[in-house]
């Protein structure tokens, strides 16, 4: 295990190494720059704007020295806020996303394997094609527009929760509802599937034949194998709950890592831009490196190759 790790995070070294070379250049090919939009910006003071942040130098010489820095884990300046640093930003705001994702992931959790397995215990009949169309219809719609329905529904009509905010624990209600509904519905579809295949096994037949209660069948026999595709699952799914944050802290109006983002990509924030990127590459990688351990946990006969 710990060679199949240390193999694992040797590979991570060229990923993050293409993905910070790829960015660097595309977001300066991008139209505009950082200090375009201030409007008492004289040539003089653009000048030494450029000087000392490093514009003036050739490109290869500034990606040269953005990468020495990140070698040593200094990200750089923000561009957009003054005197704050992108690791200053990243470390404020990443709480603030991580608990976000994780009562998102716990309500997709939730929906997901309550649907699923219910779904699997009656294939093909009412309560199977319930659950299936509410998981289509909770892939179907997009977050941008499941929050504002749920704004209106809840904060703006019945007056039950708060439009926007970070502040009282009801605040978390509807951002994680609106971020967990994609995945519960995609978790509920895999763990249908995982739970019919299991549950068609002889083993299965055997225990039921041996007198085991139904509860006892799915709890003991065929939960562990019939969730094998929803753990798989997971290490794409934690880190897209993160990532995928961005319009949902936009919406509810959420101080975290997402809404850093966006803005930098808008203000052309190089290094914002830059250092957000790299930390959620490194996130994907970590989720995903988790994920194959406990496969293998779960699964005796899967190894670690």
């Amino acid at each position: 295990m710990f060679r199949f790790i240390a193999r694992r995070l040797l590979q991570m070294v060229p990923v993050l190494f293409v993905i910070a070379t790829l960015t660097f250049f595309m977001i300066r090919l991008a139209p505009g720059g950082p200090f375009d939009t201030e409007r008492n910006t004289t040539p003089e003071i653009q000048k030494s704007l450029d000087r000392y942040y490093g514009f003036n130098l050739p490109i290869y010489r500034q990606y040269f020295r953005w990468l020495g820095n990140a070698l040593h884990g200094d990200l750089g300046p923000s561009y957009r806020y003054a005197n704050r640093t992108v690791n200053e930003l990243i470390a404020e705001s990443f709480p603030i996303s991580a608990e976000l994702a994780f009562w998102s992931l716990l309500i997709a959790l939730a929906l997901g394997l309550t649907a699923g397995v219910i779904a699997s215990l009656r294939p093909n009949s009412a309560t199977d094609y319930i659950a299936s169309s509410f998981a289509m219809v909770g892939i179907s719609v997009p977050n941008f527009v499941l929050g504002p329905l749920l704004v209106l529904i809840f904060a703006l009509k019945l007056n039950w929760l708060h439009v926007s905010g970070w502040e009282n624990p009801i605040d978390r209600i509807l951002p994680s509802l609106t971020l967990g509904a994609l995945y519960a519905a995609y978790i509920a579809r895999l763990t249908r599937g995982g739970m019919l295949e299991i549950l068609s096994q002889d083993f299965i037949r055997t225990a039921r034949a041996k007198g085991a209660s139904n509860l006892r069948v799915i709890l003991k026999h065929a939960l562990r194998g019939g969730l094998l595709p929803v753990v798989n699952y997971l290490g794409p799914t934690a880190a897209a709950l993160v990532t995928g944050s961005f319009a949902v802290e936009t919406i509810f109006q959420i101080p975290g890592l997402g809404r850093y983002f966006v803005n930098a990509a808008f203000n052309r924030d190089y290094t914002m831009v830059l250092g957000a990127v790299l930390f959620y590459a490194w996130l994907i990688v970590i989720f995903n490196l988790i994920v194959d351990v406990v496969l293998v946990w779960m699964d005796p006969k899967q190894k670690f190759e």
